[in-house]
């Protein structure tokens, strides 16, 4: 496994580059498959991996749960464990500790590693300094309840700038892969961070699955430089080449993932020259072919009109990148069947200020309606 080094109470501490997002864990009958995951767990330890990250709203809470009672059979200073604060559910400073301490329970853990202000944006950053919550997380961290302070972050490079000066911060998150290098803080953001000497950590490296296969004439591309490694090993690597990055999250989903993703950073190569020129080119092409940026985070869910947005706009993007008509009408079929497909949007725009990405849902709902029509795929 890939080490990097990263400043844990004033010691420099080897902290394994893949890291394990708990946020898309396999499910069985709409619940975490437990026994999947526990073995999923087992062998990213058994593989090197000691970095483990959850969130108060991943899996309806049920994330931090399946985190405190798994990683629990293990030494509590053989991995590190992040977890996050949901400003969007605190209306005071109490609301901070009580969150803070419900996640301690949930983790079954009496300190977290890492722990950041989950999903910043400009609106919290108000909210931020009215509730104190820099003070509190000191006063935590002072309680030996945290160890690292963050943030991470969805909003423009201004806003970027203006959380990045509001204190001395341990690391910070942003999301950052191949596609994304002008949008939100983009690459610019990483170079802001490595002049100020603050740890990177990066989510949405595969940009959320979008990146781990594409049409063969885009892959072909790629295969041809290095027939032996999968499409999505490209994006961790163009991630993993940056130096100041010290953990990439993947949100693996099923047991090959994981073994892919172990395979990638047990031999971890940092991208040639000729590499990234191939990488600039597939990102060209894409860039042409996608239609929207949704990252399916599912933070706009659920809809109050039962439209599944991510579903709906991974079709979008699928057809529109692979043209696999029967993929498309199948996955479209099965929407419909559910009442969730993008004609029961009824323009409410509830889900416009939840959209990390600052995608205009209801607009691109009914494109993809007229999408639909025009291709006959429904």
């Amino acid at each position: 496994m890939e080490y990097r080094d990263i400043l844990i109470q004033e010691k420099e501490q080897k902290v394994s580059l893949l890291g394990f997002g708990l946020m898309r864990l396999p499910t069985k009958d709409r619940k975490i498959n437990k026994p999947l995951v526990k073995q999923m767990i087992k062998k990213a330890i058994d593989g090197g991996i000691n970095y483990f990250d959850t969130a108060y709203p991943y899996h309806n809470g049920d994330s931090e749960l399946i985190a405190g009672e798994l990683l629990s059979e293990y030494p509590r200073d053989s991995f590190y464990l992040a977890n996050k604060l949901p400003l969007w559910e605190c209306e005071t400073g109490e609301d901070v500790t009580r969150i803070f301490h419900e996640q301690l329970r949930k983790c079954q853990t009496s300190y977290f590693d890492f722990y950041l202000i989950h999903a910043v944006n400009k609106n919290r950053l108000k909210q931020t300094k009215e509730l104190n919550v820099i003070n509190i997380l000191e006063q935590l961290r002072q309680e030996g309840k945290i160890r690292n302070i963050g943030f991470s972050f969805h909003d423009d490079l201004e806003t970027f700038k203006e959380w990045v000066e509001l204190y001395d911060w341990d690391f910070v998150q942003i999301q950052l892969n191949y596609m994304d290098i002008d949008h939100q803080q983009g690459i610019e953001g990483y170079h802001i961070l490595t002049n100020k000497k603050i740890p990177v950590i990066v989510m949405e490296p595969v940009k959320g699955g979008s990146l781990a296969s594409f049409n063969t004439a885009v892959e072909e591309k790629m295969k041809q430089s290095n027939p032996e490694s999968s499409i999505a090993s490209w994006a961790f690597r163009w991630v993993g080449s940056l130096p100041n990055v010290r953990v990439i999250l993947s949100g693996m989903s099923n047991m090959e993932q994981l073994e892919d993703n172990l395979h990638t950073f047990n031999k971890f190569e940092p991208l040639k020259e000729e590499e990234h020129k191939i990488i600039e080119k597939v990102r060209e092409e894409l860039l042409s072919l996608s239609k929207v940026s949704c990252t399916s985070c599912n933070y706009c869910m659920p809809c109050p009109h039962g439209v599944d947005i991510p579903g709906n706009f991974k079709i979008y993007n699928h057809h529109s990148m692979y043209q696999s008509v029967k993929y498309a009408s199948w996955a479209i079929g099965n929407l419909t069947k559910k009442q969730a497909f993008a004609d029961m949007c009824v323009q409410c725009g509830e889900c416009l200020p939840k959209c990390p990405q600052n995608i205009d849902i209801p607009t691109r709902l009914s494109d993809f309606e007229e999408y639909v029509e025009k291709y006959e795929l429904k």
